[in-house]
């Protein structure tokens, strides 16, 4: 009798124990559904208020939508120190003395092209717009919270001989590798008050979902910390242009022992509005950062900086195989490696100038290295990069 009602008691409590697990499922699969459409809600009003209403819209061949926006609707706008701005359609100063290569009669077979967009064999925009490449709901997912999107997640700023860039974001969340060719103008120290402005090239598939070879620009006030991002995916960089999109691909592309093409970028200080203007191409003013937004940098910059970057995950224990530049090494030269040349500063006088007192910097020669150089036509230049990962650099 005693072993028939323990029997039931057990049975009993099973039961129970059935009740309490399921229960606690569907209290799961509840919280669950709750956070997806939560995040999906924090998705969705981020989306509004990155793609801005467009005049006309255009398809790319490369799956991105380019959205014409008027210019005075443009995401620079939703800053509140910028709601009474006044536009300021041209610089007032332009830096003389570019170097002109037509002037110079370079080797033939060391000249390179001019590229454009990728966008542009589908259409153009008006002028009184400006072109935004539209943000999908797959690029904010792909970021590790929406609050982060848009924003590079280490410290990216190579500070000479003890650059140790911080691989791990605030959530812990490791960033997909990625490659980049850009310039750094920096003011204020490498501590957290780290002022810069970028601009260059990059390959990410963590921020654009593939492969291509994209235009971007950069800026933070706080050493990368809550300032600042890409392109326009915040208030910051006013727009001026209607033909060229921050974030789009640029077409065509260098490749080994074929044609060579080049970007050319120029970022100085306007001396009479104190702004910083961008400059693509011969051709196409961009636009500016408004002095504003920096602390050291509204006055001037205090180093700049010409190079490639890679993230090391340094997945399983070895280097990364990512390749910077080519992917080939310096000293394979022109059609084979990468390069920057024409490498010049703007002094106080708005000139532009030869660099003085040039250093070089890598932190693993035998992943990726750089040689500089200096002649008649190519004025100051360097090869840079490598392949990652390889007998030397295990």
């Amino acid at each position: 009798m005693g072993g028939a009602q323990l029997s039931s008691r057990v049975r009993r409590s099973s039961v129970l124990e059935v009740v309490f697990c399921l229960w606690g499922l569907i209290s799961l699969s509840y919280a669950a559904r709750l956070s997806v459409s939560r995040q999906k809600l924090e998705v969705q009003k981020h989306l509004n208020r990155l793609n801005k209403p467009a005049v006309k819209s255009i398809e790319s061949p490369d799956g991105d939508t380019i959205d014409c926006v008027d210019i005075s609707h443009q995401p620079a706008f939703d800053h509140p120190f910028l709601r009474d701005h006044k536009i300021q359609t041209r610089p007032s100063y332009h830096p003389e003395g570019l170097f002109d290569e037509n002037k110079v009669s370079a080797k033939p077979k060391e000249r390179s092209n001019p590229i454009t967009q990728l966008w542009h064999q589908n259409g153009r925009c008006p002028e009184g717009t400006v072109p935004i490449r539209r943000t999908k709901e797959d690029d904010v997912l792909r970021a590790s919270s929406v609050k982060r999107y848009g924003r590079k997640r280490h410290r990216t700023a190579p500070q000479p001989r003890s650059a140790q860039p911080d691989l791990i974001n605030q959530s812990g969340h490791q960033p997909n590798e990625f490659s980049l060719s850009q310039l750094w103008i920096l003011g204020g120290s490498f501590g957290e008050d780290l002022n810069s402005i970028e601009a260059g090239w990059q390959v990410s598939p963590d921020l654009y979902g593939d492969n291509n070879t994209r235009l971007f620009t950069y800026w933070t006030s706080d050493a990368y910390q809550a300032t600042g991002c890409y392109n326009l995916l915040c208030s910051g960089f006013i727009q001026i242009n209607s033909e060229i999109a921050m974030g789009a691909s640029i077409s065509p592309v260098s490749a080994f022992r074929n044609s060579q093409y080049d970007i050319s970028i120029l970022v100085w200080k306007d001396p009479r509005e104190g702004h910083w203007w961008m400059q693509f191409g011969n051709d196409y003013v961009l636009g500016y950062w408004p002095s504003f937004l920096f602390s050291y940098l509204a006055d001037s910059a205090s180093m700049i900086e010409w190079g490639g970057e890679v993230v090391n995950s340094e997945d399983g224990g070895q280097h990364t195989s990512t390749q910077m530049g080519s992917g080939h090494f310096p000293e394979e030269g022109f059609g084979k490696s990468s390069y920057f040349r024409n490498i010049q500063v703007v002094d106080s006088s708005n000139n532009l100038k030869a660099p003085r007192g040039i250093g070089t910097f890598t932190e693993q020669s035998n992943c990726y290295d750089v040689q500089t150089g200096s002649n008649g036509d190519w004025g100051h230049y360097f090869y840079y990069g490598g392949p990652g990962r390889n007998s030397n650099c295990p």
